[in-house]
């Protein structure tokens, strides 16, 4: 299978590495550490601002109980995902852990890259913990391989502005950005933006709307030069 395209938009969960690492290795470390987390940075400004943000977006006036529930329910809240973001980042740094891509994901980045196509990622987590999922990767700090990260301060991934305003930021057309994930919603929104997409099967089943991949050996992208 082949796109013609100027640039590529990888989500990263069950697209280009496993749900499970997230899921049982992010997600518990975080829920597991939260609470002393807050404890011992409430005078950080960081901590404070998502402490606030946590307060409006909910309307309450008891922020980390709203942050835990979020956290168990998996929401995509800004302030959650940059808790989490800040509170991964010592589990990278000590050791604790390491990311891992697929393989033949990690081999068609490579190769996509050589062939000069700019690569970018819009993920439910942070920007901050995009980058520490890239820095500390078991195949070495990977980020010098992609062009730009964005998260939900771009919007809603299952919005169709969002997509836009990423094309827009980006530099080029949204139908010359194609977009790769393995959430039918979210391809929903990015072809309402006028994208390509590409739905990656690895870990969930196809839906017959979008083009299914089960993986990326054979996945070719095309620039008109």
């Amino acid at each position: 299978m082949h796109f013609t395209a100027d640039a590529v938009l990888l989500d990263i969960e069950g697209t280009i590495s496993s749900i499970a690492f997230v899921r049982n290795v992010l997600f518990a470390y975080s829920r597991e550490r939260m609470a002393d987390f807050i404890v011992d940075h409430r005078s950080d400004p960081a901590v404070d601002a998502i402490l606030a943000d946590a307060s409006a977006l909910a309307a309450s006036d008891d922020p980390v109980a709203v942050l835990a529930r979020w956290q168990d329910r998996d929401e995509k809240a800004p302030p959650l995902k940059k808790l989490q973001g800040l509170i991964w980042e010592s589990g990278y740094r000590t050791g604790a852990f390491r990311s891992s891509l697929f393989p033949d994901a990690l081999a068609a980045l490579q190769r996509w890259k050589a062939a000069g196509v700019p690569l970018y990622v819009y993920s439910s987590g942070s920007v901050q913990a995009q980058d520490l999922f890239f820095q500390y990767n078991e195949a070495g700090d990977l980020r010098p391989m992609f062009s730009g990260f964005f998260d939900t301060d771009m919007g809603a991934k299952t919005a169709s502005a969002s997509y836009v305003a990423i094309a827009r930021q980006i530099g080029i057309e949204p139908g010359r950005l194609v977009f790769f994930s393995d959430n039918p919603d979210e391809l929903s929104a990015a072809r309402g933006a006028a994208l390509q997409v590409a739905h990656v099967v690895k870990e969930h089943a196809g839906d017959t709307r979008f083009p299914a991949i089960l993986g990326f050996s054979n996945i070719e992208i095309i620039r008109d030069v």
